[in-house]
């Protein structure tokens, strides 16, 4: 094995720790985030840092969340190969490129254009082709391929979004952060059930907020 392998192969080793280190410790989900690499996602001046687990700026005043916190957020969703998954918030499509190695389907929104464009130009790229990103106000989600099995949220909302509990399947699960930007977040968990909905409080998090509207690129 070359210097550039065993670097890699070390790289490789080094963040699947940190990951199960933080309670990340669902298989399909930790290998999920060994077949996906994070540094096509990330350009510019942090593309170095790729591969620590933080939080990196990207176009549009976002970000794309830390390693540990899309391992989580995913494990809590408990995706299994026959769901139909709904995210919004597309950011870099880190989260939905995960979420393509586990799930039947997964249809993402953003609403900055451009994170759509360079997103789907990454999945091509990798050859995701069970990935459908497009460009619409997310907090309304996708009614016309509505019910989901799951549904992530990326973005901060005050409480779920009503559209998006309507979208969600008897038996589903929905999996976002609650709270003001400003303030103290909690990623949540909400299951729907026969008998209404279910709530777990997983962890303190902090995102950008979710916002209406498009952005002013689109």
């Amino acid at each position: 094995m070359n210097e550039e392998a065993t670097s890699e192969a070390t790289r490789k080793m080094q963040f699947l720790y940190a990951l199960r280190s933080k309670g990340v410790t669902d298989a399909r989900v930790l290998g999920a985030m060994e077949a996906v690499d994070r540094g096509p996602f990330i350009r510019g001046l942090f593309a170095e840092r790729a591969y620590e687990d933080m939080p990196l700026p990207i176009a549009c005043g976002q970000t794309i969340s830390q390693p540990s916190v899309v391992g989580l957020m995913t494990q809590a969703l408990e995706v299994t190969p026959r769901d139909k998954v709904l995210e919004i918030g597309t950011g870099s499509g880190y989260q939905a490129a995960i979420l393509s190695k586990l799930a039947r389907r997964v249809y993402t929104i953003d609403r900055h254009r451009r994170l759509v464009h360079e997103a789907r130009e990454i999945f091509a790229d990798l050859d995701l082709v069970n990935i459908t990103a497009i460009t619409a106000d997310g907090s309304f989600g996708l009614e016309d391929q509505a019910p989901f099995d799951r549904i992530i949220v990326t973005a901060a909302a005050e409480d779920p979004p009503g559209p998006l509990l309507a979208q969600l399947k008897e038996g589903g699960i929905m999996v976002l952060p609650v709270g003001q930007s400003d303030a103290v977040q909690h990623l949540i968990r909400v299951r729907k059930t026969p008998d209404g909905l279910e709530y777990d409080e997983l962890r303190s998090v902090r995102f950008v907020p979710l916002l209406e509207g498009l952005g002013k690129d689109a």
